[in-house]
């Protein structure tokens, strides 16, 4: 999943979007396999890079994707631009639709080529404001091609928000793509398959018994080694006093957040009056047990000071913890209000050792008197896990990270780490409001030698 970036850099990087609108084909590949890639929308090997966009021209009134094509050294030249006024696309382009704000790929039907499912959560529905709706767009040679629009199975209410973030995964093991979503503060997974004709598995909604709990986000992985992918679900927890964030982790092929079948996490915030709300996460194996790791981002935490927290896997689901926070030892800079820690993580085998790493978005970061200049902490994995000892940190006054040190930047507003130059080393991408940057991987880590500016949405398009 990708949930949307701060308004101001989403603004700044809008105004920078090139592209053209593809006349699409609907040919499938002559192998019914899987796609090596959920995000290999046109089946060529390479993944592909899609962004939040109003269109080439920004005159798309509701939003819509903007799909770079890869290469085999990262994004190409190639792009399309699919709102809901292209051919086959299910709905109409409407003001405020936000259509793609919220993306996630999978090869739902098995043809080959990866497919994407997008969000609408400001999509009206008979009169039903911000009721919401989910869209698969289909891969094909040529790219996204048409789409099916995903059954409302929650309550069909207004401000519902459907969609307000989306994981895909094999939830039950079956072989097939499934889908998991947020509508209305509940989450609803619906399993596969999910093809041109509709969806054909069963919905289940995974709601805890208590109202206090409401659904914000969900993070897909597989932590146990059975098989399955598993689900851990972010949310509202609400009390007499106080909003705060929990993690919950749903075993794969369970149907219910509560009770009994699911390990409570830890609170990952206990901001009084505050909620996450969100909260970026991935599951990577950190270790090199083979078994997937939590990690989640929470930038609220104490006063927007941000901490990550990781829960590391076993047989049994998730097991032993930690805290990482700018007060850890050996993670550069001091805890500040308005740093946001944690903003943006990504998870990937930087120095090629088979361990994990995880990068850390501080877009909040004042440096040099610069307010929100930003910056980014690099923590590796090893036998006993991801640890602050030989971390890395990076803003622009590093040397070797090209531009100017400035207020407003948020360099680290998002961050990615994937392997572009397929060196067998994670690169690290990072977006600034004044110009994103990939620095490669290398056997001793991140490496600021041949640091090359990339456009701010090659960063965003990167699904995790």
């Amino acid at each position: 999943m990708k949930r949307p970036t701060r308004a101001a850099l989403a603004t700044a990087t809008a105004a920078a979007l090139t592209g053209g609108l593809l006349t699409l084909a609907t040919a499938a590949p002559a192998s019914a396999a899987a796609a090596k890639y959920a995000d290999d929308f046109n089946g060529d090997g390479h993944r592909d890079y899609a962004v939040y966009s109003y269109g080439p021209a920004g005159d798309s009134k509701g939003g819509g994707v903007l799909v770079t094509f890869g290469t085999a050294n990262g994004p190409g030249t190639k792009s399309q631009f699919i709102d809901q006024a292209s051919p086959g696309v299910p709905g109409a382009d409407e003001t405020d639709d936000f259509f793609g704000e919220v993306r996630t790929a999978a090869d739902f039907n098995n043809d080959g080529y990866g497919d994407l499912a997008v969000t609408a959560t400001g999509e009206d529905v008979d009169g039903r404001k911000d009721e919401g709706a989910v869209t698969v767009l289909w891969g094909s040679e040529d790219g996204l091609s048409g789409g099916l629009t995903i059954p409302n199975k929650g309550p069909r209410e207004s401000y519902a928000r459907m969609g307000s973030d989306l994981a895909t995964g094999d939830f039950n093991g079956d072989g097939k793509a499934d889908l998991a979503l947020v509508n209305a503060a509940k989450t609803y997974v619906y399993r596969g398959s999910i093809s041109k004709s509709g969806v054909h598995g069963t919905v289940s909604t995974l709601d805890k018994e208590s109202s206090s709990f409401s659904s914000t986000a969900v993070i897909a992985g597989k932590v146990d080694k059975d098989g399955k992918t598993d689900l851990v679900i972010i949310g509202d927890v609400v009390t007499g006093t106080y909003i705060a964030s929990d993690a919950w982790f749903i075993k794969g092929g369970e149907v219910k957040l509560y009770p009994g079948n699911t390990l409570r996490l830890e609170r990952v915030d206990g901001n009084g009056g505050m909620a996450d709300r969100g909260g970026d996460g991935v599951i990577n194996d950190f270790n090199k047990d083979g078994f997937g790791d939590i990690a989640i981002g929470t930038p609220l935490y104490d006063k927007w000071k941000g901490r990550v927290s990781v829960w590391y896997g076993s047989s049994s689901g998730p097991d032993k913890s930690a805290r990482f926070t700018q007060s850890t030892s050996g993670i550069a800079g001091t805890p500040e209000a308005d740093d946001s820690f944690g903003d943006s993580i990504s998870s990937g085998d930087i120095n090629g050792d088979g361990y994990r790493d995880l990068a850390i978005g501080v877009p909040g970061e004042a440096l040099g008197g610069r307010e929100w200049a930003g910056g980014v902490e690099v923590l590796y994995g090893r036998a006993s896990g991801l640890s602050a000892t030989g971390s890395q940190w990076f803003a622009r006054d590093t040397t070797g990270v090209p531009g100017d040190l400035q207020s407003d930047d948020s360099f680290g507003n998002a961050v990615r780490l994937r392997d572009t130059n397929r060196d067998g080393k994670a690169d690290l991408y990072v977006q600034g409001a004044y110009g994103s940057l990939v620095l490669r991987g290398s056997s001793t880590g991140v490496t600021t030698s041949g640091a090359t500016a990339v456009e701010g949405e090659t960063v965003e398009g990167m699904l995790q």
